[in-house]
């Protein structure tokens, strides 16, 4: 194990999309005074990728799957928004390798061969309860055999000041034990009139189909407000948004019950600043907002975690890993829908 320059940290940004954990541990590291510098980015989305670029800089790398571990930079935290998927085998005691054919085993392996002190995870919350919670229990005892204490949580971005209705897990890790205290609530969210555009252009308005339907069976309690029609046609307003997705109707999520939600809308309602460049189309914006990690939520995580992290000051490196000539790095096929 690495030591931990106490004035200098590396970190590495796993399914980076637009930059997420990087934004929020970028004000964490800013708050506490700490030069830090992300040595390593991926995602396989070329959208986000060129997106990230435009905002921090550099391209990331792509399909994880295709990289080697043994090439990716030494570093002292590990990020990782990454998907929630089956595991194929499950309870077989074969540690890390069940996980093989999920997004996960990459980050498994990664930490197998880099042995970073610290980590930080993001899932979306159906993860806890996915197969009977067998898929999270998996996790959680491949990280306790890879040497890292755990402690996760489900978090609600309407907790830490963002007016979004956005739940997620979040696991932290350490490479040793640890008393990690997640992040107290915040009484208040930011309010909607900080969020939402002073004018919109007509494109965004829904149709007088759709406002008269609405309008006719709906009245809101508060203004602004963001109203949500669900599955079954039931309409609701709230002074907050409901959980953006990725792949959703652009009318699902309405303003006052009249117009889309504006691109740079989606990015404030996750915690991006107005400074965040926009620098491909507005569906693939609105896709990337959908997919992101709220940068609210990951900044409370983390910045609990920081001083952890801080006071470790051992210094004592783990002996190297030895080569394992049965260990073959991964090389899984995975299969993404095409972009829009």
């Amino acid at each position: 194990m690495r030591a931990v320059n106490p004035v200098s940290l590396q970190y590495i940004d796993l399914f980076c999309g637009i930059g997420g954990f990087r934004t929020a541990a970028s004000q964490a590291f800013e708050k506490c005074d700490i030069p830090a510098r992300c040595v390593f980015s991926c995602d396989i989305d070329p959208y986000a990728r060129a997106a990230y670029h435009a905002n921090f800089g550099e391209y990331p790398a792509g399909d994880i799957t295709a990289i080697d571990e043994r090439g990716i930079p030494d570093h002292d935290i590990l990020f990782a928004g990454f998907p929630c998927q089956p595991f194929s085998i499950i309870g077989n005691g074969k540690g890390f390798e069940d996980t093989r054919g999920t997004l996960f085993f990459d980050i498994a392996r990664i930490l197998q061969a880099k042995k970073p002190k610290a980590f930080v995870l993001e899932n979306v919350k159906q993860l806890v309860g996915h197969n009977k919670g067998n898929t999270l229990q998996k996790i959680l005892s491949t990280l306790n055999d890879l040497g890292y204490t755990v402690s996760y949580r489900v978090l609600n971005a309407l907790d830490y000041g963002l007016p979004q209705k956005r739940e997620r897990v979040f696991f932290v890790g350490f490479y040793k034990p640890m008393d990690y205290r997640w992040p107290p609530k915040i009484k208040n969210f930011k309010p909607l009139s900080e969020i939402l555009e002073k004018t919109a252009d007509k494109k965004y308005y829904a149709s007088e189909k759709i406002l008269r339907k609405r309008k006719t069976i709906h009245t809101p309690a508060v203004t602004p407000s963001i109203w949500h029609e669900n599955k079954a046609g039931h309409i609701s307003s709230y002074p907050y948004s409901c959980a953006l997705r990725a792949g959703a109707s652009h009318n699902y999520l309405l303003v006052n019950g009249e117009r889309r939600l504006t691109a740079r809308e989606t990015l404030r309602l996750q915690g991006f600043a107005d400074t965040f460049k926009i620098v491909v189309s507005e569906s693939q914006t609105r896709k990337q907002a959908g997919n992101a990690v709220p940068v609210n939520l990951a900044y409370a995580a983390f910045e609990s975690f920081l001083p952890i992290i801080l006071r470790d000051q051992t210094g004592e490196p783990r002996a190297p890993r030895q080569p394992d000539p049965a260990y073959i790095p991964a090389r899984v096929p995975y299969a993404v829908p095409a972009d829009s």
